[in-house]
């Protein structure tokens, strides 16, 4: 690996017998430096490189592509795909209305809100969203998180109005911290919720739903506010006298259908819609039910009065004052994060089997702006739920338009048909929230988070628990904690192994992991695995020590030459800072008190030049550091000379000489 690998010309010279060794890079100014570690830090995929050279009318319009990618597609949009977004479109209404008016129960909130949030948001999307396939709307694990945590701070039925005011104002901070995200170019936060994190919290979350929906299911009129199992199932069975045999049967069968759709839609995929149009088909057999058996008089909840008309202003009924502002940043940034991170983890999904990219950064600002918007307009936070993203994809959707045609079919039932669902029974909602959070208890995802990492099934259990057994927060946390706390023990705590020769070859292996590798006689060659910073330096410097020792104690014992070299593969060192710079140094001065010498191979071009800044390679010798470890055991003097008796040690020496 030469030098031109780290972006710089390649002036390695070699030395009098050929062999390679690794030149200083040359010198930048500090704050072209800077600027390239802050562009491929913030911006990799250099955003701005299509506006270079461009007129100003021309840079406006990339602009406003960017931003609104709507204007981008349209010119080049067709009749035929027009046809395949209508049909998709209509298809995800279908879906959209019955599970909108399902979350915003789920959310404590009146069904109308559901609605609501089906129709201004997805027009926002469709003209700034990147994803062709995504499905905006309102998603169950935000409206739980929202009826928790809110609600622990105001009662949903004994102050309505503060409550609601309070979930408007929690979307708009919400969107505000996605679309800053998007702006800063600070996706990357996203990436600290690791995919077993998502899975053990949905899986978590989806449980906690499902129980919650015994509620309705039971005809439960009285019902905790706590999402813990222990609390829920406390709740249920404290109050038998008050079951409802009428609705449990009526939300079984219910039940039961959408589950043998879905299951007949996964088996037969070409008849998605079977399973798509399940929820709505249940929406009007049950109103239709009740309607002819008056139904409601005898004891099952119907939803009743939904009022005509699109979505009212709610701009002024932001809530910005104590005592309840906190509570309303808290959740907006909790649910804002849970709803980006499944809305952009669900349209990078369906992208790569469409063979197209999505911008990260791009899919936060559109978030941040249909949040936005929407809690200017009597929205709840939505996002891009999978299910409903997963019938628009199956459905053959094609752009955005989708959304478009939904929004459109959403405004048609707000204006004309709300009468219609006044029968609905709650039982329904109930088993459709209870259908959908099933398909998110991905219980194959945690066998193979077993077999493959088990600390990963650690974070994924920690999650799933915290959730079921204390609160969505608390699982949450736990979740996020655990793979924090991984995260800094593989920084803490790098991998040190011993390289050994592949016979026959100049390729260097972990001696472990390839029996067959040969250790070099006289050179003990090691492998730092990960950066050198103040977190692990200390940790390093002990175990190359106890590395050394345990080298020296084995020839020792077996009679071979002594141990003249220390050779430290540095090919995985990606940066190094000052505490790093100091490790290197005590670990050399420790081994020319040993009477041993101190070899480096293969820095990269970062460490090289911060080794250089602290005249570490003045120190250590130009010659000690080498492109390549072949190039470095070459270069070393492992002719055991100091062997007084002839042994297989010295054999191997000199047929690993003739080799080199």
């Amino acid at each position: 690996m030469g030098n031109a690998d780290f972006g710089y010309p390649s002036k390695a010279k070699g030395d009098s017998n050929g062999v390679q060794r690794v030149e200083v890079p040359p010198k930048q100014p500090f704050f072209k430096s800077l600027n390239n570690n802050l562009k491929e830090t913030f911006f990799p995929d250099d955003p701005l490189r299509q506006f270079k050279n461009k007129p100003a009318s021309k840079k406006f319009i990339l602009g406003l592509q960017y931003f609104f990618p709507i204007f981008e597609w349209a010119p080049r949009y067709t009749f035929q795909f027009l046809k395949s977004d209508l049909i998709s479109g209509i298809t995800i209404a279908s879906l959209a209305i019955p599970q909108g008016i399902s979350y915003a129960k789920l959310a404590n909130l009146p069904p109308i809100y559901g609605l609501y949030s089906s129709f201004i948001p997805p027009l926002v999307y469709a003209m700034m969203g990147s994803s062709k396939d995504l499905a905006v709307g309102t998603v169950a694990v935000a409206s739980l998180l929202t009826a928790s945590m809110l609600g622990s701070e105001v009662h949903a039925t004994e102050n309505p109005t503060l409550y609601l005011h309070l979930a408007f104002t929690a979307t708009f901070f919400a969107g505000v911290f996605q679309a800053s995200l998007g702006l800063l170019r600070l996706g990357f936060i996203v990436d600290f919720l690791s995919h077993a994190t998502i899975v053990g919290f949905m899986g978590g979350a989806a449980t906690v739903v499902c129980l919650q929906q015994l509620k309705g299911i039971l005809g439960l009129e009285q019902f905790t506010h706590s999402t813990d199992i222990i609390s829920v199932m406390r709740s249920v069975f404290s109050q038998t006298h008050q079951w409802r045999w009428e609705s449990g049967v009526l939300g079984c069968c219910f039940l039961f259908f959408l589950l043998v759709t879905r299951y007949f839609s996964k088996r037969k995929p070409k008849f998605f819609w079977i399973s798509a149009m399940a929820p709505l088909t249940t929406v009007i057999l049950g109103s239709l039910l009740v309607y002819l058996t008056h139904a409601e008089k005898h004891g099952v909840q119907v939803i009743g009065d939904l009022k005509k008309g699109l979505n009212p202003p709610s701009i002024t009924n932001l809530v910005f004052v104590s005592p309840y502002l906190m509570t309303a940043i808290k959740t907006g940034i909790i649910t804002g994060v849970i709803a980006m991170a499944e809305g952009i983890a669900v349209g990078r999904s369906f992208a790569m089997f469409k063979n197209y990219n999505i911008d990260g950064n791009k899919e936060m600002i559109a978030f941040g702006m249909m949040n936005i918007v929407g809690s200017c307009t009597s929205c709840y936070l939505t996002t891009g739920p999978f299910s409903r993203s997963a019938v628009n994809f199956n459905a053959g959707c094609k752009t955005a338009v989708s959304n478009i045609v939904m929004a459109l079919a959403v405004m048609m039932t707000l204006l004309f048909l709300t009468p219609f669902f006044y029968y609905t029974p709650l039982v329904v909602l109930s088993a459709i929230i209870m259908s959908a959070m099933l398909g998110l208890i991905d219980y194959e995802a945690a066998i193979h988070l077993f077999k493959v990492d088990k600390f990963d099934f650690i974070v994924c259990m920690g999650a799933y628990l915290g959730v079921v057994f204390a609160d969505i927060e608390i699982g949450l946390i736990i979740a996020v904690t655990i793979s924090l706390l991984r995260l800094l023990l593989f920084v803490a705590r790098p991998r040190t192994v011993v390289l050994g020769n592949i016979p026959n070859s100049k390729i260097y292996r972990n001696i472990e992991h390839y029996p067959n590798a040969n250790q070099v006689p006289g050179v003990l060659i090691l492998e730092i695995d990960a950066p050198i910073y103040f977190a692990n330096s200390s940790y390093l410097r002990e175990r190359i020590i106890r590395w050394i020792d345990e080298e020296e104690d084995r020839l020792k014992s077996s009679g071979e030459c002594s141990l003249q070299y220390v050779l430290l593969d540095m090919s995985t060192v990606g940066n190094i800072d000052t505490s790093g710079i100091s490790m290197l140094d005590e670990v050399k001065k420790i081994l020319d008190r040993r009477d041993l010498k101190l070899v480096l191979a293969n820095p990269v071009a970062e460490v090289v030049k911060k080794l250089d800044k602290a005249k570490f390679i003045e120190n250590l010798g130009q010659e000690w550091i080498h492109l390549t470890v072949g190039d470095a055991v070459a270069a070393c003097n492992f002719m055991l000379h100091t062997c007084n008796k002839r042994s297989p040690a010295k054999e191997e020496s000199e047929q690993w000489n003739n080799i080199v």
